[in-house]
C-alpha cells in the first residue's frame, strides 16, 4: 500500500470508531479481517497513524476547526508526525485509493492555525472533566504533562536476573537497538518509530528462555520500591497476569515465600506459564474459588504486602491513547473504592513491623495520596515510609530520581515528562 492509501485508510477506521464508538483495537482487527491484501507493514502503519490520531484527537481538530476523521488526521499529520503542507498535500492528491485533495481551509489551517490559546484540555488533549484533577497534581504544568502522556511510548524490558545479566541480554538483543534504561539498573529500551511494527520480542531467544519480560521502567521501579528480600513472605494482592510478581520473584531470589492472588481469577491465568518460564521456584499461586477467601489461612504474618491497586489508569495513555477518551467521571469513583477496599484487606495481613507496597499506574491524586492519608486516617498502626527512603534501591542514581520525579508526604510519583516513564504513583506504609 502506498502512504497515500494508508492515510484513506486510518480516515475510514476513524469514522467506524466515531460512529459505532467502538473500541480502537477493536476497528483495526476488523479493518485488518476484510482486507487481507495488506500486509503486516501496511498493518503497522495504519495502526500507528490511528493511535497518533487518538493521541491528538483534541488539539487536530482545535487546528483544523473540523471534527470530522479526516480533519482529525490531517491535523495529526501537521502535530504529531510534523509534516508540512506540501507534504501532506502530496499524500491527499486524489489518486486512486488516496485521500482527496486539500481544500483551500485545510491548507490555511494547516498552514497558520496551531494550539496557542486553545484550552487546557484542547492543548493537552484529554477530556474537559479530569481537569481539575490534573491541574490540582501539576498546575500550570499539566498541558505539559499531558502531551508527554499522549507522545509514543518506547518497548522495555526487565531482565530477569534469576537467569541472566542486563550486559549480556543487551548484546544479544544489539539487533533491536536495544540499550539500558536510565534508571532501573534491570531495565532495557527499545525505542520505535512512528510506523515501526513492534519487535517479535516473543521469538527471541532470551524471551522463550524467560531471561526477559515486557515491562515498563516505572513498573520496574515501583516493584524495586517495595524492597523485598530474599526470606521474606510476600503477598501479592492483584497479581494480575503477574509482571509484578515476576519482579518480586527476581528481588527475592527464589528464597522466602511468594503469594500471588487476584479477585478476577480470569486475570491470573497467563501467571503459571510465566512463573515457570522465568523459572520461579517459591511462588504459590491462589486463584479465588466462590466466596471462599484464598489467604484465610494468612492472619499479621506477611512482611511485604504489594497492591498493585485497579485504577483509572491514566498513567498508560501513551500505550493506551483509546483509554483516555473512553474513561468516564463514574469509573474514579468505583476505582476509589475498589481500592480502599484492597488496601483495608491488606492491613490484616501485614505482620508489626511489616510495610504495605501501594502501587497504581495513575496520576491522580485522589488515587494517590488522597488515598493513602484516607487510609492511614483509617489505621493508625500504619505510618508512611519517607520516599527518600524507598529511592535508595536506584544507589548513585536516588538524587536524580528525585530531582526528577514528584515527590509527596505520601510517595512518589513517575510521569513520561519527568521520568521518561508511565505514570507510577508508589507509597510505602509500614506497621507499627
Amino acid at each position: 500500500m502506498t502512504p497515500a492509501a494508508r492515510l484513506s485508510a486510518a480516515i475510514d477506521i476513524i469514522e467506524t470508531i466515531e460512529a459505532d464508538r467502538a473500541p480502537a483495537a477493536k476497528a483495526l482487527k476488523d479493518w485488518g479481517t476484510s482486507h487481507r491484501f495488506a500486509g503486516s507493514g501496511d498493518r503497522a502503519a495504519i495502526a500507528g497513524l490511528v493511535w497518533d490520531v487518538l493521541r491528538r484527537r483534541a488539539s487536530s481538530a482545535w487546528v483544523m476547526e473540523d471534527d470530522s476523521a479526516r480533519a482529525r488526521v490531517l491535523g495529526m499529520l501537521k502535530l504529531e508526525r510534523g509534516l508540512d503542507v506540501p507534504t501532506i498535500g502530496a499524500m491527499c492528491d486524489g489518486s486512486r485509493f488516496a485521500p482527496p485533495p486539500l481544500t483551500d481551509q485545510e491548507e490555511k489551517a494547516l498552514a497558520s492555525r496551531t494550539t496557542e490559546g486553545a484550552p487546557s484540555p484542547v492543548a493537552g488533549d484529554y477530556p474537559d472533566w479530569l481537569d481539575p484533577y490534573l491541574a490540582a497534581v501539576f498546575g500550570d504544568d499539566r498541558v505539559a504533562e499531558a502531551m508527554a502522556m499522549a507522545s509514543r511510548a518506547p518497548l522495555d524490558l526487565r531482565v530477569n536476573t534469576l537467569k541472566a545479566k542486563r550486559e549480556k541480554v543487551q548484546a544479544s538483543l544489539k539487533h533491536l537497538g536495544a540499550v539500558p534504561t536510565p534508571w532501573s539498573p534491570i531495565g532495557l529500551r527499545i525505542t520505535l518509530g512512528a510506523d515501526a511494527r513492534n519487535p517479535g520480542i516473543h521469538a527471541e531467544e532470551d524471551f522463550i528462555k524467560g531471561a526477559i519480560e515486557v515491562q515498563d521502567e516505572g513498573s520496574q521501579l515501583a516493584a524495586l520500591f517495595t524492597a523485598a528480600k530474599p526470606g521474606e513472605q510476600v503477598i501479592d494482592l492483584c497479581a494480575g497476569a503477574g509482571g509484578k510478581t515476576l519482579a518480586l520473584a527476581a528481588m527475592m531470589g527464589g528464597k522466602g515465600r511468594l503469594i500471588a492472588t487476584d479477585d478476577d481469577k480470569r486475570q491470573l491465568a497467563p501467571i503459571h506459564e510465566r512463573l515457570s518460564r522465568a523459572g520461579v521456584h517459591n511462588a504459590d499461586v491462589r486463584s479465588p474459588k466462590g466466596d471462599a477467601d484464598p489467604l484465610a489461612d494468612i492472619r499479621a504474618s506477611a512482611d511485604l504486602v504489594v497492591i498493585d491497586a485497579p485504577c483509572t489508569g491514566t498513567g498508560t495513555w501513551r500505550r493506551n491513547p483509546d483509554a483516555k477518551w473512553r474513561m468516564r467521571p463514574g469509573a474514579l469513583e468505583i476505582r476509589l473504592k475498589d481500592q480502599a477496599e484492597v488496601l483495608d484487606r491488606a492491613a490484616g495481613l501485614v505482620k508489626p513491623g511489616g510495610r504495605i507496597a501501594y502501587i497504581t499506574c495513575s496520576v491522580l491524586q485522589p488515587e494517590n495520596g488522597d488515598q493513602v492519608r484516607g487510609f492511614v486516617a483509617r489505621h493508625p498502626e500504619f505510618s508512611i515510609q519517607p520516599p527518600d527512603q524507598t529511592a535508595t534501591v536506584l544507589w548513585d542514581k536516588a538524587e536524580a530520581f528525585a530531582e526528577a520525579a514528584l515527590k509527596s508526604d505520601e510517595g512518589w510519583l513517575m510521569t513520561p515528562r519527568r521520568t521518561g516513564t508511565d505514570g507510577f504513583f508508589v507509597s510505602v506504609l509500614k506497621k507499627a
